[in-house]
Formats: C-alpha cells, structure tokens, sequence
C-alpha cells in the first residue's frame, strides 16, 4: 500500500514539472497570450519591420490588444505586410497608425497602435496606411559616425 502512495506522488510531481515546462516554454516563445478570444485582421505595409517576429505583440498605450498573424512581402510595392490579429474587444478608428518599436535598447520588437479620430472603426481586412518602420539601431549609428566624419572635414 505505501508503493502505491508513493507511485501516485511521484507521478503527480511529474505532471506538475512537465505542465511548469510546458507554460515556460510558452512565454519564452511569446506565445503566453493565446486564447480562443475573437480577433479581426488588419494589415499595414512597412517600409523596413527590422527584426519583427510572428506572434509579436500588438499594443496601445502598453496594454496588448492583438498579436502579429503573418508577414509577408508584396513584391509590387517592395514592402513588408503584416497581419494583425486585433482582439475583438478593441476597437480603433480607421484613420489609426501603426508604427514598429522596440522595448528597450535591444529588447523584443512589437506593433505600436496609435488611434486616430475617425468616427468608423478598422473592421476585418482594413489596411492601416499611416505606417512608421522600424528604427534600426545600425543605421543610427552609421548616421551618427557619417555625420562626425563630415564634420572633422569642414573643420579642416
């Protein structure tokens, strides 16, 4: 009878690591948020999204309201188009833009939603057309070292 009680302790310990396991792994792919919520897809169209990943967070003032479904790249225009799967219970007006941050220096890179004042609000396959891309930290720098290097040769 005490192997039993221990058989049944032991296999419970088990299934307690492996569900810990499986809701880490979850949050280190980013993945956390996934629920059965209805959701409505819109795109917008990026002139670089730097290093933006499918299941990025789509967010206003902070709090998140959509995940990024798919990107893709339209070769008639030469830009990126990603999908965002917007939560149903967040509405935006149709005139909202959309613009590629990152969190921190270096941190993770997600879809920033700034509304706008139109009185319609985005519905499923809108297209957001105020777009920013990503900031991408190598060009800053370029321009920072270009700008100092033409400086020192007017100074000359």
């Amino acid at each position: 009878m005490q192997r039993k009680s221990l058989d049944v302790w032991v296999g419970l310990f088990i299934v307690m690591g492996a569900a810990a396991l499986m809701f880490l792994a979850l949050k280190a792919g980013n993945m956390g948020s996934i629920g059965f919520s209805k959701t409505y897809q819109v795109s917008a169209r990026f002139d670089n999204i730097g290093s933006l990943r499918t299941q990025a967070a789509v967010k206003a003032s902070g709090v998140v309201v959509g995940r990024v479904a798919s990107i893709g790249f339209d070769d008639k225009v030469y830009k990126a188009v990603v999908t965002l799967d917007m939560d149903e219970g967040f509405k935006f007006p149709k005139d909202s833009s959309a613009k590629i941050l990152t969190a921190g220096l270096l941190g993770e890179q997600y879809v920033g939603i700034e509304a706008g004042g139109d009185d319609k609000n985005l519905v499923a396959g809108d297209k957001i057309a105020r777009t920013q891309s990503a900031t991408v930290l190598e060009d800053l720098i370029n321009q920072f070292i270009y700008s100092k290097a033409a400086e020192g040769k007017d100074s000359k």
